[in-house]
């Protein structure tokens, strides 16, 4: 097996995923970068307008609510999957008895397709007939029956929470995962010196998972900006596209409104606040480990 050392075999290995992945990532965003410096329908030729889609988002209402709602669900989602995902990892992480159960329940949302989560919880939040708020009238609690979704208000807040449902056992196992690479030795010299549980997870566990900790925020952040099966089953984006997205606008505005040009401008905004924000997370997480903090 010597042979597999050598350069030639590491190129011929490497070769059909570099192909694959040029193919189906790099080349697209090459296109929609071109593309979104062009006016063009879809039909006939595109034509070249500089900065002029890059220029127009800043002017547009409805680019601007759905920029709005994605941070609302990204700093939502940041809050509830890491605290959450954490404390399940937590719990995960001790023996006892049906643990291999509440693991694969827990798991099982992110391996459903999206589009079939948005029809379950569609059913559970629909603020007409939806099982919650039919419970809260029932118990006579029907102030706290609001629109959950469709609104303006709260939709945010419940696609956070949706998509905290469908993730959170991902990033629990990721959490339990670096959870089971801490040596034990440390909390048994915690537990001599008389530390509690609480001071073991404050000193112990979360700075030895700050890696962790940067995965999961960097995964939601992307997660997050890939959002678009949720929102088109839960609110299709409406009412007047008050609860867009940045991505469920995008398709709008490329395959309904037949603006390519603008929608691939739209895109590649998406794709930059992605980068941008997990780069800027890492640095401000690398330059406070650089510091002791």
């Amino acid at each position: 097996m010597h042979w597999l050392s050598t350069k030639k075999a590491k190129i011929g290995l490497l070769a059909p995923t570099l192909a694959v992945y040029t193919l189906f990532i790099i080349v697209p965003v090459i296109v929609a970068v071109y593309y979104s410096f062009t006016e063009y329908s879809g039909l006939g030729k595109a034509t070249f307008t500089g900065l002029e889609n890059y220029f127009r988002m800043f002017q547009d209402r409805l680019f601007l609510i759905a920029l709005k709602n994605t941070f609302l669900v990204l700093c939502a989602s940041v809050v509830f999957l890491m605290v959450g995902s954490f404390l399940i990892a937590l719990i995960m992480n001790v023996d006892f008895k049906g643990n291999g159960l509440f693991k694969m329940v827990l798991f099982a949302p992110y391996v459903i397709a999206p589009i079939i989560i948005g029809i379950i919880w569609g059913y559970i939040l629909n603020p007409n007939y939806g099982l919650l708020n039919s419970f809260l009238r029932a118990v006579g609690l029907d102030a706290l029956a609001i629109e959950w979704i469709g609104g303006t208000t709260w939709t945010p807040l419940a696609l956070a929470i949706v998509f905290t449902w469908q993730v959170l056992g991902f990033h629990s196992t990721i959490f339990l995962s670096g959870l089971r690479t801490i040596p034990r030795d440390l909390y048994e010299a915690a537990s001599i010196d008389g530390a509690s549980g609480i001071q073991k997870v404050f000193r112990i566990t979360l700075p030895m998972l700050k890696e962790t900790i940067m995965i999961n925020v960097v995964l939601v952040i992307t997660g997050v900006f890939k959002i678009y099966e949720l929102v088109v089953q839960l609110t299709g984006g409406g009412p007047a596209h008050q609860s867009e997205l940045l991505t469920s606008y995008m398709y709008f505005t490329v395959f309904q409104s037949r603006r390519y040009g603008y929608g691939m401008a739209i895109a590649v905004a998406v794709l930059v606040c992605s980068v941008l924000g997990s780069f800027v997370y890492i640095q401000i997480t690398a330059r406070k480990r650089r510091e002791g903090k």
